[in-house]
C-alpha cells in the first residue's frame, strides 16, 4: 500500500482578507467615534495601511479589522501589524500578511514531529511548505492533532490529505 501523506502550509485567503478589510472600512465610516477623524483602512500595495488622527483610534481601527478577520476565520497569527507611527498629525499603523513557512519554521515542524508523534512518520520541507508522510492514516490524524496543540508563532493549515 502507498504512503497517506498531507501538507502542512501557511496561506491566507487573499479574498476573506479583502472582505474583512471593506468590512472593517463599512463599520469605521459609520461609527460614531471615527466621524471627523480621518480614520480609514485600505491596502497600500501589498500592505494594510491604518490611519487617523490620535494613536488610540489607529489602534482602535485595528481592533475592529482584527474582529473582523476573525469572524471570517482567518487566524490573526498572519497578520504581522506593526506600531503606530506618528507621520505629520495622523497616526498610521502598516499591517502586512504572513505566508508560506520559513524554513527555520519548517524545520521546528518537522522536529516536533520526529520528537513527540509516532514512529514511522516522516516529515520532508518543500519549499515553503512541509509534507508529511505515513503508511497508516491514524499516524496522521495523531500529528494534525499534535502539531494543532501546539502554541506556535504562525498560522498552519493542513491540505492534501489522501
Amino acid at each position: 500500500m502507498a504512503d497517506s501523506s498531507f501538507d502542512i502550509v501557511s496561506n491566507v485567503e487573499r479574498q476573506e482578507v479583502d472582505n474583512a478589510l471593506n468590512q472593517a472600512s463599512r463599520e469605521i465610516s459609520q461609527r460614531y467615534d471615527f466621524k471627523n477623524v480621518g480614520a480609514s483602512i485600505e491596502w497600500s500595495g501589498e500592505r494594510i495601511e491604518m490611519r487617523a488622527n490620535s494613536e488610540e483610534r489607529v489602534k482602535a481601527i485595528l481592533d475592529v479589522f482584527q474582529s473582523k478577520l476573525v469572524k471570517r476565520g482567518i487566524s490573526l497569527k498572519a497578520l504581522d501589524a506593526g506600531e503606530p507611527q506618528a507621520s505629520g498629525k495622523e497616526y498610521k499603523i502598516f499591517a502586512s500578511l504572513q505566508e508560506g513557512i520559513s524554513q527555520e519554521n519548517a524545520k521546528k515542524i518537522a522536529k516536533i514531529i520526529r520528537d513527540e508523534g509516532p514512529k514511522g512518520v516522516k516529515a520532508q520541507v518543500q519549499g515553503d511548505e512541509l509534507r508529511v508522510s505515513s503508511k497508516n492514516r491514524d499516524d496522521l490524524q495523531a500529528v494534525i492533532a499534535l502539531i494543532k496543540g501546539k502554541d506556535l508563532d504562525f498560522a498552519v493549515q493542513f491540505v492534501n490529505y489522501r
